[in-house]
């Protein structure tokens, strides 16, 4: 493969989860220097051991302290900072299912997921956007949601603090577009990771399957081909943007799946 990001270094938060690590092995497939964070620091070090020029972090994004020291560590390890994937998020299995709708929110889960999600993905940027101005060059790209888009009878935390990174995207790109910094989001719809295969019950899954346009569900390499491409060179005049990479599920109207059923027009 092409080392098309050699002395390129890059950030991934939520770097050993099933996105995360598909964008870690993506970049330094291409080339760049990988620093895999993680809120499970012995996962992020084991994958970093898989890469050629690599080093594993452990980092609680819900913590300012922390976020700051591991930036600070990857600048003093390599010199410099290129690239930013936020792509860490409160999205246990346990928390998914605690994340229901506003009428029976806990204030504590509402304020752990933009805790994470949202409020640590802005620390990071902070750290970020300060080295790579001092570069004149860099890109960020965040991880939402396309939960941000619709309204959605759970996860109304996630959804919402999702929504924020979306708009934090644009602020970044509009704010430091002239000093050479593009900022865009991902927003993944339901992907095949480990862990969402493992928990999602069979039946919300055959829902989301109906419902995507593709005859497959997304693998986080799927995803994580986006991410890199916007974080290169080949995506460097695309900033400020949303991209939603679910299938299509975003892209039609709802009941898709029994309409072309109904019109003849189905699968």
């Amino acid at each position: 493969m092409t080392s098309i990001l050699n002395g390129r270094v890059a950030v991934v938060t939520g770097g050993a989860g099933g996105i995360g690590s598909a964008v870690c092995r993506k970049l330094a497939a291409l080339g760049a220097s990988v620093a895999v964070v993680d809120l499970d620091g012995t996962r992020a070090e084991a994958l970093a051991a898989e890469l050629p020029d690599a080093q594993g972090y452990a980092c609680d994004m819900a913590d300012e302290a922390q976020v700051i020291t591991t930036i600070a560590a990857v600048h003093t390890r390599w010199g410099r900072l290129d690239m930013l994937n936020n792509n860490a998020a409160l999205l246990t299995p346990e928390v998914a299912m605690a994340d229901q709708t506003i009428a029976g929110m806990e204030t504590d889960l509402w304020d752990r997921s933009f805790a994470v999600n949202l409020r640590g993905a802005m620390i990071a940027s902070r750290e970020a956007l300060r080295i790579m101005e001092g570069q004149g060059a860099g890109s960020i790209v965040n991880t939402a949601s396309n939960l941000a888009l619709q309204g959605n009878v759970i996860q109304a935390a996630y959804s919402a603090s999702k929504a924020g990174v979306i708009q934090m995207t644009r602020s970044i790109a509009t704010s430091h577009g002239k000093r050479g910094i593009r900022c865009n989001a991902v927003l993944p719809g339901l992907t095949g990771t480990e862990a969402a295969l493992s928990h999602l019950p069979q039946t919300l899954r055959e829902v989301v399957e109906e419902e995507t346009l593709t005859p497959y569900l997304g693998r986080p390499e799927d995803i994580a081909a986006v991410v890199v491409f916007l974080l290169g060179d080949e995506a460097r005049y695309v900033t400020g943007q949303a991209i939603a990479v679910d299938g299509g599920t975003s892209a039609h109207i709802p009941g898709f799946a029994r309409l072309s059923e109904f019109f003849g027009t189905g699968r």
